[in-house]
């Protein structure tokens, strides 16, 4: 009936993480604000165990909505299931929520400004395991200078959490020969997942 319909609606709204994607969404605390098509805030499990971020959205992404549509979010997908998971069971999301123009890099107070939503995303999903995508995400998140070829193949400790910096499936699409170090990488969180 339709007390129900509005119990649904008042639940909806306290829910911590609809009510963060609610405030992403009306989000105007930088510039990209202002040109962007749609916020990109993520998708997948809010349970998931493996988190993948990467730096921001691309035209396809700013176009949909929605994380990682393009030629290279369809390179991640084969990556997430070659780890014999799906994109429904993980969670995808990005350092910003805005696409910047002509797909550069996010500027530092761009990230700064939008990465908290990004570390409240990571706090109700409490996952075990984070990759991060290319050298931007890294760094970003990992707060460091280091490049990706350094850091990545290696745990890095975030809270408790583990992050496994890897190669961005774009510059995998443009570097084939990266792609079996990458593959490597994911072996590593696939071990420590206990898939096999």
């Amino acid at each position: 009936g339709i007390s129900e319909i509005i119990a649904e609606g008042c639940e909806a709204v306290s829910d911590p993480f609809e009510a963060l994607r609610a405030e992403t969404m009306a989000c105007t605390k930088c510039p990209l604000h202002s040109t962007r098509k749609n916020v990109v805030f993520g998708v997948g499990n809010t349970q998931a165990e493996l988190m993948f971020v990467g730096e921001g959205p691309g035209a396809d992404e700013d176009e949909k909505g929605e994380p990682f549509v393009g030629r290279a979010g369809q390179l991640l997908t084969k990556m997430i299931e070659a780890m014999g998971l799906s994109r429904e069971k993980v969670y995808i999301a990005n350092i910003v929520k805005c696409r910047p123009p002509e797909n550069r890099n996010p500027f530092e107070n761009e990230s700064m400004t939008c990465i908290p939503f990004l570390y409240r995303q990571i706090e109700y999903i409490k996952p075990k395991i984070i990759i991060c995508l290319g050298s931007v995400a890294a760094q970003n998140l990992l707060r460091t200078n280091v490049g990706i070829t350094k850091l990545r193949g290696q745990f890095v400790d975030l809270n408790g959490i583990k992050v496994m910096p890897t190669y961005h499936p774009a510059y995998l699409l443009r570097n084939p020969n990266m792609k079996k170090p990458c593959w490597e990488d994911l072996q590593i969180v696939m071990k420590e997942m206990g898939l096999k």
